[in-house]
């Protein structure tokens, strides 16, 4: 197997630890730098204690520097600051896997209308491809900038693009979505929502409306729907465990749409897909069962009594909601098979 120079910039973080863990185990990949303004010079083992026998320390991250050692970078920067790296190295021949917000969104205007600021780079947003392989696969192969998708867009984009591409939802009727997030997606940062004592024994909803992965969500379900634009209903709430999303899908099914029919279509969008795992009918998805893995577990019933189709899944935030879905995309851009280091 052939041997792929990798940088990691951002890497003292959540989804930066998580994307250690998976390539210190994946056959095809050497971590050859790996960044951290505020560590800079210090062993990993300082910051994360379980990589101590790697032997591998944070630098300062310089993108000439990545450039001359790396052929593909992971950004697990904040938002904004992606660009900044994503640009020279682009120039300089390094595939970009981006785990941050700044290319996902294809509309510069809208980034601005969540974000709060001008894109620092639309012109890229034209070239950057959407990282959800069960959506976007043919397209990854041949990328050089990948936008990965943000952790409650996976768990909603899944189970509901593969009824809306199949035409059986009454989309005048709406869409709501209802989330549930491990504390770990908020990142790693000392904030009082997020301490023990706060967040512990607690149940609540935040950012219901114009939360920063509603525009995103939007995007890709429209795409699924084949219509320019779609509006719906998120409401994202945090729960006090450390990893795990949770996902429940609220729509209209179309006119005779039966429980068969939401059966053949996942079935069409999924069956054999490596990380995704249909439960079938009637049957709902359970956070525990996902946690550690890349999977996306998907369950799908049919309220009878309010005429509702109910999609519910669940992923691990940190990896099918970040890490292990770039190196998904990684083992696509390579050529390795899909789930070297992910099983």
């Amino acid at each position: 197997m052939t041997t792929v120079r990798i940088g990691i910039l951002g890497a003292s973080g959540y989804s930066g630890e998580e994307v250690i863990r998976l390539l210190l185990r994946h056959p095809g990949a050497q971590i050859t730098r790996i960044t951290s303004r505020q560590n800079a010079g210090q062993p990993v083992a300082a910051v994360f204690p379980r990589f101590a026998e790697t032997g591998l320390s944070f630098c300062a991250p310089d993108a000439a520097d990545i450039a001359a050692h790396c052929d593909v970078a992971f950004l697990a920067l904040p938002h904004g600051t992606a660009t900044e790296y994503a640009l020279p190295l682009l120039k300089a021949g390094v595939k970009v896997i981006d785990i941050s917000a700044d290319f996902r969104l294809k509309d510069a205007a809208v980034y601005k209308t969540y974000y709060k600021e001008e894109h620092p780079a639309p012109e890229l947003l034209k070239t950057a491809v959407y990282g959800l392989p069960e959506r976007y696969r043919a397209q990854i192969k041949g990328a050089q900038l990948i936008a990965c998708p943000g952790c409650y867009p996976t768990s909603i984009i899944l189970p509901t693009a593969a009824v809306l591409t199949a035409g059986l939802v009454d989309l005048d009727a709406g869409i709501i979505a209802c989330s549930l997030s491990g504390v770990s997606g908020a990142g790693r940062k000392v904030d009082l929502p997020y301490i023990f004592p706060e967040c512990n024994e607690s149940v609540r909803p935040y950012a219901v409306t114009g939360h920063r992965h509603l525009p995103e969500i939007e995007q890709e379900l429209a795409a699924a729907a084949g219509l320019p634009t779609l509006a719906m209903t998120f409401i994202p709430h945090l729960v006090p465990v450390n990893r795990g999303i949770h996902s429940t899908v609220i729509l209209r099914p179309a006119a005779g749409v039966t429980l068969d029919q939401i059966t053949a279509a996942m079935q069409t969008a999924y069956m054999g897909e490596p990380f995704v795992r249909l439960l079938g009918p009637k049957q709902l998805a359970d956070t525990k069962h996902v946690t550690l893995t890349n999977m996306c577990e998907i369950g799908w019933t049919l309220d009878a009594h309010a005429g509702r189709l109910l999609l519910s899944s669940a992923i691990d935030n940190l990896t099918k909601g970040a890490a292990g879905q770039a190196v998904q995309c990684l083992n696509l851009i390579c050529g390795f098979p899909e789930t070297t280091g992910l099983l």
